[in-house]
């Protein structure tokens, strides 16, 4: 080899190292600053909630902010899009939920792609969700209910927090699996949702235990079944769907995080690793117990796996039984 050749060898080596080192550097230092998590749904929902959550409990462990922000619209598409136009530096933070994954395919004019433009950090729950209806809706048990739905074809209605939501893609399943014909009527966020069926615009709604126990628990709504594959702890009185008549029928909401892709390794790393201990806490467990959620831990590898998992899975569901928003 020249001395020319050696040269410009050892220069490359030299950049290469040195941008090594800066990495690790920036890792070790991480976060310096505050933290932002995005969260694409609105107010009081499940993933706002257990963002604020997880997030008050990585300022405590790395004494760096993390705040949350809200970013509706588009099923979860708005909030999305702006993480993935984030810079990949650890900062700016989205918490998903089987929301994005649906949208992979249900949502075909989405201006990025989940597994190419975002980096996956870790999972942090899941909760079983229950259906309910509201109290002048002549039906005591979910039979009674696809009884009334299909001797009214078209005349009921369901709400759900948006297309592509976990409870929007809950509702078509059980359409599709009852047999029955509902009217979906779509909300801007889960709270919104929520208050419709409590007021009665909408005759039902299938909804996340945790968020939905409390207005069970005063009789606003009644619960016909929950969606899992066991009864629920917090709602014990309510049959599973398959108990109830719908046999297989199972639907979960669970969250997740993920960053912008191109995210230092060390960065995603150091992340999972305290989302993970995090998730592992008896307060935070017996809390989630409490409300119905159940903690979730994975390596950044598995969860990439898990997540591929799931895009597959809501794609069968959409080509089979749902329509794509226009």
């Amino acid at each position: 080899m020249t001395v020319s050749r050696f040269a410009l060898a050892l220069a490359a080596t030299l950049v290469a190292t040195s941008g090594l080192v800066a990495t690790q550097c920036r890792a070790q230092d991480y976060p310096a600053r505050p933290v932002k998590i995005i969260v694409p749904f609105g107010p009081g929902g499940p993933a706002d909630v257990t963002a604020r959550q997880i997030g008050g409990i990585l300022q405590e462990s790395f004494n760096q902010p993390f705040v949350v922000e809200n970013r509706t619209g588009a099923g979860g598409v708005i909030g999305t899009v702006e993480v993935v136009k984030s810079p990949p530096d650890g900062y700016t933070l989205l918490m998903m939920s089987n929301t994005q994954t649906a949208n992979e395919s249900l949502v075909p004019t989405r201006k990025y792609e989940l597994m190419r433009d975002l980096a996956p950090i870790a999972p942090v729950n899941y909760s079983d969700l229950v259906i309910v209806v509201h109290p002048s809706v002549p039906a005591s048990t979910l039979a009674e209910f696809i009884a009334l739905a299909k001797a009214q074809p078209g005349k009921l209605n369901y709400a759900s927090s948006g297309q592509g939501t976990p409870y929007h893609m809950a509702g078509e399943l059980f359409k599709a699996m009852a047999g029955i014909e509902l009217v979906h009527v779509p909300y801007r966020n889960s709270g919104e949702a929520r208050t419709g069926v409590i007021g009665g615009q909408v005759q039902m709604m299938i909804d996340a235990v945790p968020a939905m126990a409390p207005n069970v628990a005063a009789n606003q709504v009644r619960a016909l079944a929950t969606t899992g594959k066991s009864r629920s702890s917090v709602l014990p009185n309510a049959p599973t769907a398959s108990e109830a008549g719908v046999a297989g029928y199972e639907a979960t909401i669970w969250l997740g995080l993920m960053a912008p892709a191109g995210t230092p390794k060390p960065v995603i790393d150091k992340l999972n690793a305290a989302v993970n201990a995090a998730v592992k806490r008896p307060d935070i467990v017996k809390l989630w117990t409490g409300q119905g959620a159940v903690a979730m831990s994975m390596t950044p590898e598995e969860f990439d796996k898990y997540l591929r998992g799931d895009i597959v899975k809501w794609a069968e569901v959409v080509k089979k039984f749902a329509e794509k928003p226009q």
